[in-house]
């Protein structure tokens, strides 16, 4: 995997996948040499013959001995860097720039996608998409955070932190979604709604709650999976779900760690960072021991970002499955089974005092 960004705690894996793709090469050149036919009759020019004759061909054999074992060393590398990630450092995957966004998920699995533009109040939000489409045999209305690939995108799209009229366009479409008895797919990945002056001008907080009201009473199916970063209001605007999952490298959180570094310690730094990430109890382990979500949707050896095409296999299995289940249950028992999934989260038992 080329990339510019490299974690510290994967930088000798990286290694090995540079001397692994430069060793791919050269198999892909000796083979290309070894079927290229031999010159039919001595060239006139013997001294240019002499500068372009092509170097010793490497043994293909011996190439691909040496593919398997730097294959076989990568694969070790990766399972040690990645087994038992600190919380900070599922926070920094979660963050990685080559990490697939919901547009890329869209089109990986997605089949006939329309995208569906506007809240009808004030304008379009592009940190949100929404849209119809078929996942597997389920057509579906999906929405998602998107956060912008390139420089240009970043900024339209706030990095991927949602103002009130994305809020309002998710709700609209999710009502017309429901208006056909279409299934609801959600995927979040946002460090938090938007705080700007704006957004708080035209509501930000109340464009939320009112998503937390209208998507607990839905009257259709829908599943949310946390695909990034999970932070705050703003991916909980449209997580209120039947099924909850997290990938694996992903983080869901009431607040970011920079965030909670900088109430509880007056400063956000790498130290304060990593005390912060482990007291939330931000990752995916954490978040289903707890209770918030139902399920981990495992992520491809060294992170979503390494295997997208992987990654988006596996949250369209996860997906196609909760939709079959979902859909042998009534409207009724849908939304009453919604209800008191989240009625139970938080709930606690004093000890009795001996």
């Amino acid at each position: 995997m080329a990339s510019f960004y490299t974690l510290d705690f994967e930088k000798p894996a990286t290694e090995v996948e540079r001397r692994l793709a430069e060793a791919r090469r050269r198999l892909a050149d000796a083979e290309a040499n070894r079927l290229r036919p031999p010159p039919s009759a001595p060239s006139p020019f013997p001294a240019l013959d002499e500068a372009e004759a092509p170097v010793d061909t490497p043994d293909p054999s011996l190439l691909r001995t040496e593919i398997d074992e730097l294959a076989a060393e990568r694969r070790r590398l990766l399972e040690a860097a990645y087994t038992n990630l600190s919380p900070w450092n599922t926070v920094r995957v979660a963050r990685h720039p080559e990490r697939p966004h919901s547009r890329e998920y869209i089109d990986a699995f997605c089949r006939d996608f329309c995208e569906l533009h506007g809240d009808r109040r004030y304008g379009d939000d592009p940190a949100i998409i929404t849209g119809f489409g078929r996942i597997g045999p389920h057509k579906c209305l999906i929405v998602g955070h998107q956060k912008g690939r390139n420089t240009q995108e970043k900024l339209a799209c706030h990095f991927g932190c949602a103002h009130p009229e994305g809020y309002r366009k998710a709700m609209a479409k999710m009502k017309l979604a429901e208006k056909y008895g279409v299934p609801v797919v959600t995927l979040v990945d946002t460090p938090g709604a938007y705080p700007g002056l704006g957004a708080e001008e035209r509501g930000q907080a109340e464009a939320i709650a009112v998503n937390l009201r209208e998507m607990s009473r839905l009257r259709v199916p829908v599943v949310s999976i946390i695909i990034g970063e999970g932070g705050s209001g703003g991916a909980l605007g449209i997580a209120v779900a039947d099924r909850v999952a997290m990938l694996q490298h992903a983080w869901y959180s009431v607040i970011s760690p920079e965030g909670c570094a900088a109430i509880l310690w007056k400063q956000a730094n790498e130290s304060t960072n990593r005390a912060a990430a482990e007291a939330l109890r931000l990752t995916a382990a954490d978040n289903l021991r707890l209770g918030i979500i139902d399920d981990i949707i495992d992520e491809p050896l060294g992170g979503a970002h390494r295997d997208k095409a992987g990654a988006a296999q596996r949250v369209e299995r996860w997906i196609v499955d909760q939709l079959q289940d979902l859909k042998t249950m009534d409207a009724d028992t849908i939304v009453r089974k919604r209800y008191d999934r989240f009625r139970k989260i938080g709930a606690f038992q004093d000890a009795a005092v001996v």
